[in-house]
């Protein structure tokens, strides 16, 4: 008889996670859906996330999705004239926040792996704490240069693009450390998700070479595709056709966001690099800054979205939250 019962609770969930590659592959009668949280900014307690995620697990998600942030820096002028090079990171607590949601709720947790502030050492160290975490799935993806940057820069001995984190990630699978000497090697065993850009990733010169790249990522070991949100479900509808049509099979999840503010509506262009359908534009124009009313237009045009996509028969439906709570249950009310 278990003397703690909380503990043989954990050990149950343990051995019932399983990959998302396998939910996804799952023939239910409903979608599966899933959502991406942030981690709270540093200094703030982990209550403000707790609170988010009870609401959402009412939703019965497949998985949840933890964001990356990686370290920043910033030159400080000191007493003597010369500048010192401080180093911060606004959002820390990812692989703990993973833990926490598989051990407390007993739903899969999904941590974002970036290149960007990681050498390849520090990357393989970070795995490794999942792996014993028995946290096994992961969305690996580049990552975005950092305010001081005019274009990304890997950390010395870093890797360089995402296809160089997949292989990385890969090799774990195998038991290929860097460390080539190690001898009797465990084999990790990651599911890899990577992200898909139905509008075209900014850097790349052009769609199809846009493709190309993903089609590598998807060769080299990636198990699914998770998009960039989009506001219309053709460009979604005729990124699926391209990518079977080059020969990419694997699942490929639509990331979906609401616009709850008229300021999304100009903001959301530049920094995510996607477009905003007119019609969209002249319903929440149309609204007169009426918070109110420019939410409920949002979450609207959402869920016709996901409706729309159920119907063609996407893998899952996956959220971007930004860690609020109250947009994910107006849609749901409308779903």
């Amino acid at each position: 008889m278990c003397q703690n019962s909380l503990y043989c609770l954990g050990k149950l969930f343990y051995f019932l996670y399983v990959k998302v590659i396998e939910h996804l592959r799952k023939q239910g009668t409903t979608t599966p859906i899933s959502f991406e949280i942030l981690p709270p900014l540093k200094g703030k307690s982990m209550d403000s996330v707790s609170k988010i995620l009870d609401e959402l697990v009412e939703y019965n998600p497949s998985f949840i999705n933890v964001t990356y942030h990686r370290t920043e820096y910033k030159y400080k002028l000191r007493e003597n004239g010369l500048f010192e090079k401080v180093y911060t990171r606004k959002r820390p607590g990812t692989v703990g926040i993973c833990a926490a949601i598989q051990y407390k709720y007993g739903i899969d947790a999904v941590p974002h792996l970036v290149c960007g502030g990681f050498s390849r050492n520090e990357t393989e160290d970070a795995l490794l704490d999942l792996n014993y975490l028995g946290i096994d799935n992961v969305l690996l993806l580049r990552g975005d240069p950092i305010k001081t940057e005019k274009i990304f820069q890997p950390e010395l001995d870093g890797n360089h693009n995402s296809l160089e984190l997949i292989q990385q990630v890969v090799n774990l699978n195998k038991g290929i450390y860097l460390e080539e000497e190690l001898e009797d090697s465990t084999q990790t065993n990651f599911c890899i998700g990577v992200s898909g850009y139905p509008e075209k990733h900014y850097e790349s010169p052009n769609s199809e070479a846009d493709l190309r790249f993903l089609k590598k990522k998807v060769d080299s070991g990636a198990d699914y595709i998770v998009t960039q949100m989009f506001f219309d479900n053709q460009k979604y509808f005729d990124f699926v056709q391209r990518c079977r049509a080059a020969d990419i099979h694997v699942p490929i999840i639509p990331g979906l966001k609401p616009i709850t503010t008229l300021k999304q509506v100009y903001s959301l262009p530049g920094y995510f690099h996607v477009s905003i359908p007119d019609e969209l534009c002249k319903q929440i124009e149309a609204c007169k800054n009426n918070k109110e009313d420019i939410k409920k237009a949002g979450i609207e045009w959402l869920a016709n979205q996901c409706k729309e996509l159920i119907q063609f028969g996407v893998p899952c439906l996956h959220f971007y939250t930004m860690s609020k709570a109250d947009h994910v249950k107006a849609l749901m009310k409308l779903l």
